[in-house]
């Protein structure tokens, strides 16, 4: 990429909605990104003490088992400043140490949660309050997790990662396709100054890295902002089957057009330590959390996406990740009471059920009054 292009690019970037990519620079590190450390904003390791750890001893023995990650998609219009902006893509990588499984878990960002001290807000906020040190020490408050890792990026770079891959194949509808074509194609075109053709209709495609990204942006279809995390997912799980059938070169290329684009707590040797069984990891499943919640404008609050209630879903959240069904905390237990009594939202309130465990899955979502907040700059 020339100078003059990468420069446009960096100035011109908007929220570009694909945070799942980070997972290939955390999973499919290859030696290549060993090799490439030193061009990666690393703020080195995070001590417990500072992102709020709370777990009882059980609960603690089983984590043991699992390298958890937390996965930031930054709203930042300044390039390369990962400690400022609201994270409005954030996701969980949950590994099992033993198996290699992964399982990826989309947190949306609406979500009514305790984001810095006696304040609750969106999670998304908590970024902004705290910078990545502070997202993770929300996760793990309202989770009861013990996150000590992350991911941050801005999102130019998933253009190029999918081209390099000779694209992914995606089957669209006919509404995707109108809403791929009217409302993002275009404006990525231009911020990326690539020249990707528009799509005729529905129907299978293997898809180049413009027309996947503008696939993960859609906002208007039933569903909102559920279903473009499950977009987002699916974009994800294409990209890692078929990046794992590559060559190591061809994952080196994908990570070095990110790798300026990056801001984690990974140390060389930690990302050293992944790299070196990154072929056996396996994507065993991904979803988006709470489970079962209820939705609606509370206040100055706005429009809430609210956990019904959050004990509950905490502890089908380990249940889901850990195979694990002990307690949550105190502290999870008194945020959970907090946001019943704020938004007198109970587990016989939840209008949306979509749980992997049982596999109540009711996600219909047009009757909750849930309306999607705008994003800055998109159409």
């Amino acid at each position: 990429m020339s100078t003059g292009r990468k420069k446009k690019k960096k100035k011109n970037k908007v929220i570009l909605f694909v945070v799942e990519i980070v997972i290939l620079a955390a999973l499919l590190v290859g030696l290549y990104v060993y090799s490439k450390m030193n061009q990666v904003d690393s703020t080195g390791e995070i001590e417990e003490a500072e992102v709020n750890i709370e777990l009882d001893s059980e609960t603690a023995e089983v984590l043991k088992g699992y390298t958890n990650i937390a996965l930031f998609g930054i709203d930042n219009r300044d390039t390369g400043k990962y400690d400022v902006g609201n994270s409005d893509c954030i996701m969980i990588a949950s590994i099992n140490n033993d198996s290699k499984k992964v399982k990826l878990l989309s947190i949306y960002r609406d979500t009514f949660l305790n984001v810095k001290d006696d304040t609750y807000n969106k999670i998304n906020s908590a970024y902004a309050y705290g910078g990545p040190k502070g997202a993770i020490a929300a996760l793990n408050k309202n989770l009861n997790l013990d996150i000590v890792n992350y991911v941050s990026v801005d999102f130019g770079a998933v253009v190029e990662a999918v081209d390099l891959l000779d694209g992914i194949e995606l089957t669209l509808t006919d509404q995707e396709v109108q809403i791929m074509n009217d409302n993002y194609i275009d404006e990525i075109n231009t911020v990326t100054n690539h020249s990707s053709s528009k799509l005729s209709s529905g129907g299978t495609y293997t898809v180049d890295g413009v027309q996947a990204l503008a696939y993960c942006r859609i906002r208007y279809t039933a569903g909102d902002d559920f279903k473009r995390t499950e977009r987002q997912r699916t974009v994800l799980s294409k990209m890692i089957e078929k990046a794992k059938g590559t060559s190591i070169t061809t994952v080196g290329s994908m990570i070095n057009s990110m790798i300026g684009e990056i801001s984690t707590s990974f140390t060389s040797g930690e990302m050293l330590k992944l790299a070196s069984s990154v072929m056996d990891y396996e994507l065993e499943d991904t979803h988006g959390w709470p489970f079962e919640l209820c939705t609606g404008q509370y206040g100055t609050k706005g429009d809430l996406v609210v956990p019904t209630d959050l004990e509950t879903n905490v502890k089908e959240l380990h249940e889901y990740l850990f195979n694990e069904k002990n307690n949550v905390s105190n502290t999870v237990s008194g945020i959970s009471e907090y946001i019943v009594d704020y938004t007198g939202c109970t587990t016989s309130s939840a209008s949306r059920h979509d749980n992997p465990l049982t596999g109540d899955n009711n996600t219909t979502t047009t009757d909750t009054g849930y309306i999607l907040p705008e994003e800055e700059g998109a159409e």
